[in-house]
């Protein structure tokens, strides 16, 4: 069986998803898992600062995380990871590497889903200017360029709601790629993306993301590219994985196996 590997896992503590980190491992061995990392979105040190408490874990609840992460470890067949999904906020910068640091993180995900406007922060779906969308690419890209992450997740999620393909969003998708490939960081097929109810635009049905136009533009280049579940549930664990490596073969992509 071809090596299937997923580094984009979401557990009951982001309160957005269902299963322990051993549901998940059980789950992975069934279906054939290689190698399963966790990415839980990553808590912060200022409980000022966060516009998405609703789907993060409390600073308190990393060393349950760590905890349950360490016992499905010892129930698995394969390698398993600790890491954590962020957004990327320049303030925080030496905060990530505290995770990695002090609590433990083996690896960290950039999730590029907002832009930071002042103290607002707009999600990607609700971009309403060409100039928020600008800069929400320059974000991601800063974040890309920090050094301190292990892939881009969803690289195309500005493209979710039914967002037009124009010659922005082609330059938005160019300008990812090649700092990718300049970078050598991997940008990520997103298996959640998939499995999501598709969107009719005026060009017919399609995914919220993967989109199928800034793969095709991934397909000319050398970028490295990483097949993920982005599972919010056990079942979708591997399922989910699966599917992103389908979408790939459908550009001719050869995903890399895994961050390590």
């Amino acid at each position: 069986m071809h090596p299937i590997s997923n580094f984009h896992t979401h557990t009951y503590l982001c309160h957005h998803a269902k299963g322990k980190p051993v549901e998940f491992v059980e789950q992975a061995m069934k279906d054939g898992c290689t190698a399963l990392g966790f990415s839980d979105h990553c808590p912060y040190p200022d409980s000022m600062f966060d516009p998405w408490p609703n789907i993060r874990m409390t600073l308190e609840e990393v060393e349950t995380y760590k905890e349950e992460i360490e016992e499905a470890r010892e129930i698995s067949s394969f390698p398993v990871y600790m890491g954590f999904e962020c957004e990327w906020e320049s303030d925080f910068s030496e905060w990530y590497d505290e995770l990695k640091e002090k609590y433990g993180a083996q690896y960290l995900v950039l999730g590029s889903h907002w832009v930071t406007e002042g103290d607002s922060h707009i999600y990607a779906q609700n971009f309403d200017s060409p100039s928020i969308l600008n800069k929400y690419i320059d974000q991601t890209i800063d974040g890309m360029r920090s050094g301190k992450f292990s892939f881009l997740a969803h690289p195309d999620l500005f493209m979710m709601n039914g967002r037009p393909w124009d010659e922005q969003t082609k330059a938005c998708s160019q300008a990812i790629i090649d700092a990718a490939v300049d970078l050598e960081l991997p940008i990520e097929i997103n298996g959640v993306g998939i499995s999501r109810p598709p969107i009719n635009t005026s060009r017919g049905m399609r995914y919220q993301y993967p989109y199928n136009e800034f793969w095709e533009m991934a397909a000319l280049t050398n970028v490295k590219v990483i097949c993920n579940s982005d599972a919010h549930n056990p079942q979708d664990v591997i399922h989910n994985a699966w599917k992103t490596r389908d979408f790939a073969l459908r550009f001719g992509i050869e995903p890399i196996d895994g961050v390590f």
